[in-house]
């Protein structure tokens, strides 16, 4: 056994408090149980290991990434486990934690300056040249989350483990679209299962591209990029919700005060939508969500600092 077996297998636990009379049971599986604290971990196993496998990734390498920090997180956790090293392209609009969590597990950073501490569309795109850059370096290879088929695949066992937990009593799946590979992982077993299934995905509403809106800065870390990812499958998804920033914060904060569940911003942002999926469902339903990380990502952000 070695530090990658502990990636998977996350619990799932029944929100209590913040679900009103009436609703759908909301049910939440917990992946800041994964190494890192972060469903990120899945993700970069994939990615690691299928380019080991057909050469793209050799011994000696060094791996490229961009990331808000939960993914650089989990490939720095990946490639220390494996021996390779990894330069990671991120920026201030990060929680200071995320870039410490990478840099410990032993990436080499390099930042790029944010619009006072906003994602923006600009943001994004100033990341992946940065990163497209350090590419072009010989004995490189470039991971390229936002396209990056290999991602999805990462993702097909957090649909099976679902969809076992649940015992196929599941109505509909709800969650954040950054790349959009995990919400695609997880349809595409749920949907194989069991076609009729809800697939309700959720973006910043100050950025609602999906909608057709434009794109626009929030603080929702790790989802919204500005504009349709790469990876995103339109025939697998029954529903696209806008949820404000602040709303987005403010249930974090409810759902570890009331619940005792310490998440990020995402998983704030993916139980307001829970919400009202459960309220549309009814008391018969039954809806899951993912805790996609811990809240000790976000200590020094202005979701849970005190002082």
């Amino acid at each position: 056994m070695d530090i990658l077996n502990a990636i998977g297998n996350t619990s799932m636990v029944r929100l209590r408090k913040v679900v009103p009379p009436g609703c759908a049971d909301i049910l939440v599986k917990l992946e800041w149980e994964n190494p890192t604290g972060s469903m990120k971990d899945r993700m970069a196993q994939a990615v690691i290991s299928r380019a080991e496998g057909d050469g793209r990734l050799k011994p000696g390498d060094t791996v490229i990434e961009y990331t808000g920090g939960s993914t650089g997180a989990s490939l720095a956790l990946v490639c220390a486990a494996k021996g390779y090293p990894i330069r990671i392209v991120s920026s201030d609009a990060f929680s200071p934690e995320k870039l410490d969590q990478m840099a410990a597990l032993g990436a080499e950073l390099t930042l790029v300056p944010s619009e006072g501490g906003l994602t923006t569309k600009k943001l994004i795109l100033d990341m992946i040249e940065a990163a497209r850059r350090l590419s072009l370096e010989p004995h490189t290879y470039w991971t390229d989350q936002l396209n990056n088929q290999d991602s999805i695949a990462g993702y097909y066992q957090l649909g099976e483990e679902i969809w076992s937990q649940t015992k196929g009593e599941i109505d509909a799946f709800v969650h954040s679209v950054g790349t959009a590979a995990s919400s695609r992982g997880v349809a595409t077993v749920l949907k194989r299962y069991k076609p009729g299934i809800k697939i309700i995905v959720i973006e910043p509403a100050e950025s609602s591209v999906l909608l057709g809106g434009l794109p626009g800065p929030h603080k929702i870390e790790g989802v919204g990029i500005g504009y349709t990812p790469p990876l995103w499958d339109a025939s697998l998804v029954d529903g696209v919700v806008p949820v404000k920033t602040d709303d987005a914060k403010e249930m974090a904060r409810r759902i570890a005060r009331e619940e005792g569940l310490f998440a990020g911003t995402s998983s704030g942002a993916n139980v307001v939508a829970a919400l009202q999926v459960a309220e549309r469902l009814g008391p018969e339903a039954k809806v899951v969500t993912l805790m996609a990380d811990s809240g000790l990502k976000y200590l020094n952000t202005d979701v849970y600092r005190s002082r």
